[in-house]
């Protein structure tokens, strides 16, 4: 061929060359219904469940119902451009999504395809949302924490790295806040965050997007969106794609969390698509595999042993509640599949005590076993003298003059309370909730009022680090290895003599100037000084 051939000559005779002449077999099939994101189709015999249909469009969808003589596809895509009579056939594959580092800092919807405006997302691997759980023998105890920065839940109700901690309430109770919170906690931690909305308003979204990138560490966060406005197929997708993403963290030696915000509308949406594909109604109109659709999901988050590499993912799956209602379907299943549950009460949430967490019906199955050894002992019988407040309150309000041992057992109570009220957005450190115990448990803070103790809150962080500059023995317990051995008596007694003008200040209401800051993780992005909570999130 000489050297003067038009190059799309060349091209076309090479194509020509590996091109393989001889008869080819598909299977293609027809589109008998469409509606509501979910199509009907005949013709195809040989499609195995969950298979990835195309459409003659370009659409994608996937097998959910197999009947014999028609299939129920759900799509990914926008239903309204497919139309009765088109033609479909199988691709022989399954969902996958694109996982890595690349997802890191991005706003992507469930099939990783960026939401953002941040460019194209280029990775290298693909897996499939549907994985096996791993097996008993791949799996570790759940013994390291998960620092959350909200008192009430690290010391009351502990979480470990490997454990699914159901958050479960009414509307507007604090849910998102809870574990977006969490997920702030983690800005200096090996942690890698992943946010999933289902069905959220893209207002609630863009609010929990904020919080993440002006208070937490964003660049090591992944927030999954698949709104009330997307399609049903990717509502239904999105729980099983953000966990196939986390799990290659897990896998790959890896911590990782993930918030499923929240299961609720998962579930609407299953029974939705479960009643347009014409599948048997069982209770509340859910079908028969509601339980499995969930526990397969979060059997997923593990701890694994170190032959495995020693990965975890942790799961915070959040579940809405109507008035209260606990014995509901879908939070029953969820109770029972996951290893406890953070119960937020509506009337505590309108009181103002934020997070309206439920000491009662809220508990960790795991618990102390993962909590630090010097918060387990800083908090002593919180949980207790927390308990028996609540019932001798209950009793006061029927009048009467109390003696002066219930009168101080009160105070304290009182004292605890405003302790577990804590502002949104501003997590504690390890140490911060270790020096505010201690003090509780020395009675140094039993005159303190509620704004006192918000404004002692407020300057305890920059006073913690600027007295470790200039005191060696406080500056262990302002370290990370603080969650991994104990305090000694006269590192306790330091840090006790150390918050003694701060709360002389904090009662008489003018609390000393923290100056700059001294290395506090929320330096230049949370406001300490802020004791109200602003509007709930979810």
């Amino acid at each position: 061929m000489s050297a003067d051939t038009p190059a799309w000559r060349v091209n076309a005779q090479d194509t020509l060359q590996h091109t393989t002449l001889a008869p080819q077999t598909e299977h293609r099939g027809r589109v008998e219904e469409i509606g509501d994101g979910v199509a009907m189709i005949s013709g195809l015999e040989n499609v195995g469940l969950e298979e990835v249909l195309q459409f003659s469009g370009g659409q994608v969808g996937f097998a959910q119902v197999l009947n014999d003589d028609s299939i129920g596809c759900v799509l990914l895509d926008t239903s309204t451009a497919v139309q009765a009579g088109d033609t479909v056939h199988g691709t022989g594959d399954v969902v996958k999504v694109p996982v890595g580092d690349a997802l890191l800092g991005r706003v992507i919807d469930p099939l990783g395809r960026p939401l953002d405006g941040k460019g194209e997302i280029v990775t290298t691997q693909t897996l499939p949302i549907e994985r096996p759980a791993p097996s008993i023998i791949e799996r570790d105890l759940v013994t390291e924490p998960v620092q959350t920065g909200i008192i009430a839940v690290d010391t009351l109700f502990a979480l470990g790295r490997g454990q699914r901690e159901l958050i479960v309430g009414d509307h507007a109770t604090g849910k998102t806040t809870l574990a977006i919170d969490t997920m702030i906690a983690q800005r200096s931690s090996d942690m890698i965050c992943l946010y999933v909305a289902v069905g959220q308003k893209t207002s609630s979204v863009r609010r929990a997007i904020d919080a993440l990138t002006s208070q937490g560490n964003f660049a090591r966060c992944i927030v999954m969106v698949a709104g009330s406005a997307s399609a049903p197929g990717l509502q239904w997708i999105a729980p099983y794609a953000g966990m196939t993403m986390a799990e290659h963290f897990r896998d790959t030696g890896q911590h990782a969390l993930i918030v499923i915000d929240d299961l609720s509308k998962h579930a609407a949406t299953h029974r939705e698509i479960a009643l347009l594909t014409r599948q048997s109604p069982g209770r509340e109109a859910y079908p028969g595999d509601v339980f499995y659709l969930h526990a397969r999901l979060l059997e997923r988050a593990a701890k694994l042993s170190p032959a495995k590499g020693g990965g975890s993912l942790t799961a915070l799956p959040i579940a809405e509640t109507d008035s209260g209602n606990l014995s509901a379907y879908i939070p029953t299943n969820l109770i029972s599949i996951t290893d406890g549950q953070i119960v937020l009460d509506a009337a505590l949430f309108h009181q103002g005590q934020k997070p309206a967490v439920d000491v009662g019906l809220s508990v960790s199955r795991v618990g102390g076993k993962t909590q630090a050894p010097v918060l387990r002992k800083a908090a002593g019988t919180l949980r207790l003298d927390y308990a028996q407040f609540l019932e001798l309150e209950v009793f006061t309000r029927f009048g009467g003059m109390p003696d002066g041992h219930v009168r101080d057992q009160l105070r304290r109570g009182e004292c605890i309370r405003a302790i577990l009220r804590q502002p949104q957005h501003q997590p504690l450190r390890l140490i911060d909730e270790v020096a505010l115990l201690s003090a509780l448990h020395a009675g140094l803070l039993d005159t303190l009022s509620p704004p006192a103790l918000a404004s002692l809150r407020a300057a305890l962080p920059d006073a913690l680090d600027r007295e470790a500059q200039t005191d060696r023995s406080l500056q262990s317990p302002c370290s990370p290895a603080l969650a991994e051995g104990g305090m000694q008596d006269d590192t306790r007694d330091a840090l006790l003599n150390m918050m003694k003008p701060l709360i002389t200040a904090a009662v008489q209401g003018n609390p000393p100037d923290t100056g700059p800051p001294g290395g506090h993780e929320s330096d230049g992005k949370a406001n300490p000084g802020a004791a109200s909570t602003s509007e709930d999130i979810s």
